[in-house]
């Protein structure tokens, strides 16, 4: 075949294109399990540190078993508990349930037991930001009404600005604040531009510069919240 013809560099071209390909393909297929175990541990970690717990993917599986384990469920929107593995409610994707209708979202419930006995509930959550999504895991006391810890992640917003909703000093302002007022009203948590009172009990300051996404975090709680409702007065 002459190699300076065009069927010679087409037929060239093509093998080298399926050989690519398949070289490519051998390499995800390969990786997809690491991929997935350290996408397991960053959420894992995530919800261990919303209650306060620091891990590392060196620990994250012991210290995740031995408080959480098992002990994952799901419940609709009437609060109802569903018939699922703990695998299963683990698995659950927000990106996804985010979409549909409230009523129809299943809501994954992380019940963990601290070393002093107490009993924690974390609810993850997520919403959308200035530029992309924004999520979080909200650790409840055991009434269902204060919260005791929070972790907030987002994929691309404003650093020194927007970002700061992962930084701790942010998060640190929600530990104490109740979702339910004195009537038990589903009020949720606002985060303030300008500031909230020091002794507000459903407020928080907003991050300066990032009111955006500020107003992202206070929607993404009141709608997941509004989902979680009936499990959280049962």
């Amino acid at each position: 075949m002459d190699r300076q013809g065009n069927k010679y560099t087409f037929l060239y071209a093509s093998v080298m294109v399926i050989v690519v390909a398949t070289v490519l393909a051998f390499i995800s297929e390969a990786l997809t399990p690491i991929q997935k175990k350290n996408e397991e541990e960053a959420k894992m970690i995530d919800i261990l540190r919303s209650v306060n717990i620091e891990s590392t993917t060196a620990d994250v599986a012991e210290k995740y078993n031995k408080y959480i384990g098992d002990k994952v469920f799901i419940v609709n929107y009437e609060g109802e508990r569903q018939e699922t593995d703990a695998q299963t409610a683990f698995n659950i994707d927000l990106s996804k349930e985010v979409r549909k209708p409230l009523s129809d979202r299943q809501y994954p419930v992380y019940e963990c037991h601290l070393d002093e006995g107490e009993i924690k509930y974390i609810l993850p959550v997520r919403g959308k930001g200035l530029w992309g999504p924004i999520w979080g895991y909200i650790a409840l006391n055991e009434d269902k009404n204060t919260i005791y810890g929070t972790t907030f992640d987002h994929k691309g917003e404003t650093p020194g600005l927007g970002a700061e909703i992962a930084n701790q000093a942010f998060q640190q302002q929600f530990v104490g604040k109740s979702i339910f007022n004195e009537g038990g009203e589903l009020v949720s948590i606002d985060v303030v531009k300008g500031g909230a009172p020091d002794d507000a009990p459903h407020g928080v300051d907003a991050i300066s510069g990032g009111t955006i996404t500020s107003q992202g975090v206070e929607n993404m709680l009141m709608d997941y919240f509004s989902g979680y409702e009936a499990f959280l007065k049962k």
